[in-house]
């Protein structure tokens, strides 16, 4: 008799809670329904503003045949407009699962909110984790995709394959607000940390496509390589480009600036091609501010730059239109010259040559092997003089059509020259009259003259 008595009740509390949402507001034919079960408490009560409700306890299990949605939950209440599940909550469909420790179902609008210890699962396997979030079913001619809004800070893993169909890494997402468009277009605002195999980076707001394999990072970016060379990227605006889910291009826009262990690169925009996560190929260019490269043994400024560097390591530059490269002398060997002396090579164009083989360990910088300065070249360098216990260095300065510069252990080996206008060699020679003045046979009277260095014209060296 109670087991009648129940099945009666449980089919009663399934008929008024299929009639009454729609006897409310209309609802759709095929509204969700209450699947009994033998623990279901029901109480029906009417509260002022919200009309009829329906509390139900010991467990509950909503189907929504016509949308393929599952809801379950510890407890339940029912209004004229939505459900909500108290504790345990789950909410299942074909494109979309969330647990959460609350939940509310709006049909008209086909939202899900989820609030408390948020997990949900897209279709793609990518996941949230956050404290709320607000899920929007697509709806013809309202919504052509899927929606997903969280706030609070929440954490999305990215998952992501290649063209095979072979799983890789995922990408790591974590924001104050994230809004997802469908399962693949993402924008994030608020101290957003961006997390990948080969690479970190932080921005205050951030669009990822990954359909497109595009990223773009913007206000006070910041990139970070992770691998074994890290290098360092900022600009107003940075975008990432990918293809089969590895990173191939990085572009950096207004007050760009690139530090890695071998170059910094400073510009208006800096152009990064990346290989095997490693940097290969850097052009620098801009419009207000020049490109600028520095190294441990030159610095070069130019209109714009073409930095080859297989492996992250620098191996060429090339310094195009109104080219200056810069380079401090020996100041250990030449004692005379002073520390902000620098020489310098000066031409339309500069190509940089780097010895990368003479250098066996890869944490060091490449030492400079050639300077070429083409059209309207000119240059001034220190040398070593012919008197080897001479102290001040030689001073060669020229000025020709092409100028070449070889060096020998980061020193200044040979300058040759191709159609010299004007060249001009000062080497440093010690005053014998000085000397004389300090020997014993000469009178300490005698003034001593200053060494005054000769200036000799050298012919330019041909190639």
């Amino acid at each position: 008799m109670t087991s009648s008595w129940l099945s009666r009740r449980a089919l009663t509390a399934t008929c008024l809670l299929s009639a009454l949402p729609a006897a409310l507001r209309g609802q759709r034919p095929t509204p969700c329904t209450l699947v009994p079960q033998p623990t279901t408490r029901l109480t029906l009560d009417s509260l002022p503003g919200f009309g009829q409700v329906v509390f139900l306890g010991g467990g509950v299990l909503f189907r929504c045949p016509s949308r393929s949605i599952t809801m379950r939950g510890d407890s339940a209440e029912r209004y004229a407009d939505h459900d909500q599940l108290i504790g345990n909550a789950v909410y299942d469909e074909p494109r979309f699962h969330v647990t959460s420790n609350f939940l509310t179902y709006l049909p008209a609008d086909e939202k899900v909110v989820a609030a408390g210890d948020v997990h949900a699962t897209l279709p793609s396997g990518s996941t949230l984790v956050g404290p709320v979030a607000e899920y929007q079913r697509p709806v013809p001619r309202l919504r052509p995709h899927e929606r997903m809004i969280a706030n609070s800070r929440p954490t999305i893993s990215i998952v992501q394959k290649d063209s095979l169909g072979r799983p890789t890494p995922p990408t790591g997402v974590v924001a104050n607000f994230i809004y997802m468009d469908g399962d693949s277009l993402i924008y994030a605002s608020g101290q957003v940390v961006i997390t990948r195999p080969e690479i970190g980076a932080t921005a205050d707001s951030a669009f990822i496509d990954q359909g497109h394999e595009t990223m773009r990072l913007m206000r006070k970016p910041q990139l970070k390589g992770t691998k074994d060379r890290p290098f360092t990227l900022t600009g107003d605006v940075i975008d990432l480009f990918s293809r089969n889910r590895k990173l191939q291009r990085v572009l950096a826009n207004a007050n760009a600036i690139a530090v890695s262990d071998s170059m910094t690169l400073t510009s208006d925009t800096i152009d990064l091609r990346i290989r095997n996560d490693l940097l290969d190929h850097a052009y620098a260019w801009g419009a207000k501010s020049r490109a600028r490269a520095i190294s441990p043994s030159q610095n070069l400024l130019a209109d714009s730059l073409d930095v080859a560097m297989p492996s992250q390591r620098v191996q060429l530059v090339r310094a195009l239109r109104h080219a200056l490269a810069e380079g401090k002398p020996d100041t250990i060997r030449f004692r005379a010259v002073k520390p902000d002396t620098l020489d310098w090579l000066e031409g339309d164009t500069i190509v940089a040559h780097f010895d990368t083989v003479s250098v066996k360990d890869t944490s060091k910088t490449p030492p400079v092997k050639q300077l070429f300065a083409s059209g309207h070249a000119s240059s001034l360098y220190h040398m070593a003089p012919s008197d080897t216990a001479e102290r001040r260095p030689a001073i060669n300065h020229v000025t020709a059509r092409i100028i070449t510069i070889d060096f020998d252990q980061q020193k200044v080996a040979t300058v040759t020259t191709v159609d010299s206008v004007v060249g001009v060699y000062i080497e440093p020679r010690s005053d014998s009259t000085s000397r004389r003045a300090n020997s014993p046979t000469t009178p300490e009277k005698t003034p001593a003259k200053p060494a005054v260095p000769s200036v000799v014209p050298v012919p330019p060296k041909k190639p």
